[in-house]
């Protein structure tokens, strides 16, 4: 058979067999800038390390099957015994497993520990990022434990263990554990105030049985879960002031299973690997985690630090569309000369790195809040890790489609890995509250809590006077701040100029010259388009694009 129409030329080669992290000269960049210079040459080692094995062949096949074999429910055995049990395929554990041993549920305690560990998210759910939701629910779960000591001395060594020890066993017999979440119910969603789910007390101090059903409780295969059930609601009627968390474990000290059925797994747009369900409970033993009716209270540091996961996802994400659209152009050629050549093209992947960079530059900024723990920078996280949450997720959708686009069919096409990410895109700004949930909770860290707006002009303020665009805009954002008229409506407005602003002061300090004078001009002076590719002309947009190109 003739071979001659069989040869294949004009292709970019697979992005495989480099280091993840290292090419990535923002993130190194964020790394060395938050990091205490002591700790940064094992910091780095440990990073490039991983980002070697998630830029390897072998481990990007292990998240290609992942995906393409999602999570099975097993509710009963071969008996007709209830069993419960999710079955997944040996690449997801062995992705899971890999980001256990990393560290990346072991920040706490350690120094550097929340930066380190947030960068290595970033690499590592560049693989796949369905195994991202268990590995932040673990990490999470870790201060609201904190509010009873008991617990807390109890689980957090199981919690930040770099041991992944598959399977359902009491979890005093297992060398580390994973954690899941559930609070949210059928009727109620994100106003979990509306929760039916009950809590009756036992005869130990402590205890309680749940009845009740959780419409989304994440990572049911793990060892326990965070959950939020209403314990003395007056004649039946939920109430914040009844609203309580209670640590549920997976299977009891005596070895038999909690009662804990899971009716479905979800079946998702993206996020396949990963599975998420419906459970009932029915007599369920849990332990109350904080006191009654402050569940709320109790469980939200868990919310804050998942909703910066959704950050640090939605940058990986980005990162990864981005880091596969310049690596193709960089090879691809089309009327007479390579792609990132192309004037055109060149502003398209310039104007998508620096949505990439924005996105890791603020999240890995978050990151160092939490290691400086101070209360200044609780206070700045108060306001900006809403914001942010709101600002970051929200670009993923867009840049992946364009990023996409940029491959062309071959971006359309399953085996570029393209679709996978466009599926996942969506997710990090609908998990732990949406848009709106995160647009409110920023109105109400403005007008209740006067020191978090006072942080966060400090922040974007060490940046004034180094751009005139920069300076408008903090200028046309003190003048939306001063009017509470309709504040309400105009809320999401708000929170992207709140994010936008604080996006550009981090990159006109620590950014090159041409990467801040892009985004100020873009985003900040208004000299942009309503679509990615229209920046203006006459930046250094080569300079832009080489920064993002993933080369070891």
């Amino acid at each position: 058979m003739a071979t001659g129409t069989n040869e294949v030329t004009n292709q970019a080669p697979p992005l495989a067999g480099y280091d993840v992290f290292s090419a990535d000269r923002v993130l190194a960049e964020a790394v060395d800038r938050h990091l205490d210079p002591e700790l940064l040459g094992e910091a780095r080692d440990e990073l490039a390390g991983l980002g070697r094995s998630a830029g390897s062949a072998q481990v990007q096949d292990w998240g290609r099957l992942a995906n393409e074999n999602p999570p099975k429910l097993r509710t009963h055995d071969r008996y007709g015994n209830r069993i419960d049990e999710v079955e997944f395929h040996p690449s997801w554990h062995r992705v899971l497993g890999k980001g256990v041993s990393a560290g990346l549920t072991a920040a706490w305690g350690r120094p550097g520990g929340h930066v380190r560990r947030a960068a290595g998210f970033v690499v590592w759910t560049q693989v796949e990022a369905g195994n991202g939701c268990p590995l932040s629910m673990t990490h999470a779960a870790v201060p609201a434990l904190r509010t009873d000591p008991a617990l807390a001395a109890e689980w957090e060594p199981r919690l930040t263990s770099t041991v992944y020890d598959q399977g359902l066993r009491p979890a005093s017999q297992k060398a580390g554990v994973l954690f899941g979440m559930g609070m949210t119910e059928r009727q109620g969603g994100s106003d979990v105030r509306t929760n039916t789910t009950s809590a009756r007390p036992l005869a130990e101090d402590g205890t309680y049985e749940l009845t009740g059903h959780k419409w989304f409780c994440s990572a049911p295969m793990s060892d326990g879960f965070l959950v939020l059930a209403q314990t003395s609601p007056a004649e039946g009627v939920a109430g914040e002031d009844s609203l309580t968390c209670f640590l549920v474990p997976r299977v009891l000290e005596d070895g038999t299973r909690n009662a804990f059925a899971i009716q479905r797994l979800k079946d998702k747009l993206g996020n396949r690997s990963n599975a998420s369900s419906e459970v009932e409970f029915d007599g369920t033993w849990a332990r109350r985690v904080g006191d009654e009716g402050r569940g709320v209270r109790t469980i939200i540091e868990m919310v804050a630090m998942t909703r910066l996961d959704c950050a640090l996802g939605a940058a990986s994400l980005m990162r990864q569309a981005v880091a596969q659209a310049v690596h193709h152009c960089t090879y691809r050629e089309a009327f007479g000369g390579k792609l990132i050549d192309k004037p055109l093209m060149r502003n398209v992947l310039a104007d998508l790195a620096l949505e990439s960079e924005a996105a890791t530059t603020l999240s890995m900024r978050l990151a160092a809040a939490y290691d400086d723990g101070s209360e200044r920078e609780r206070a700045f996280l108060r306001l900006a890790l809403p914001a942010a949450k709101y600002w970051v997720t929200k670009r993923c959708t867009p840049v992946v489609v364009e990023a996409s686009e940029c491959l062309g069919g071959n971006g359309y096409v399953e085996e570029s890995g393209m679709p996978r990410l466009l599926r996942e895109s969506p997710l990090n700004s609908i998990w732990e509250g949406a848009g709106n949930v995160q647009a409110l909770d920023v109105l109400r860290a403005l007008q209740r809590e006067p020191q978090a707006l006072n942080a966060y002009l400090e922040e974007v303020g060490r940046a004034r006077g180094a751009d005139h665009r920069l300076d408008g805009a903090i200028k046309n954002l003190l003048t939306e701040l001063a009017d509470l008229e309709g504040i309400e409506g105009r809320a999401r407005r708000l929170v992207e100029r709140i994010a936008l602003v604080l996006q550009g002061s981090l990159l006109v300090r620590y950014a090159p010259a041409e990467v801040a004078d892009a985004f100020c001009a873009s985003r900040l002076g208004g000299d942009w388009g309503t679509a990615f590719g229209t920046l203006p002309h006459s930046l250094d947009l080569a300079a832009v694009v080489e920064r993002a190109r993933p080369v070891s």
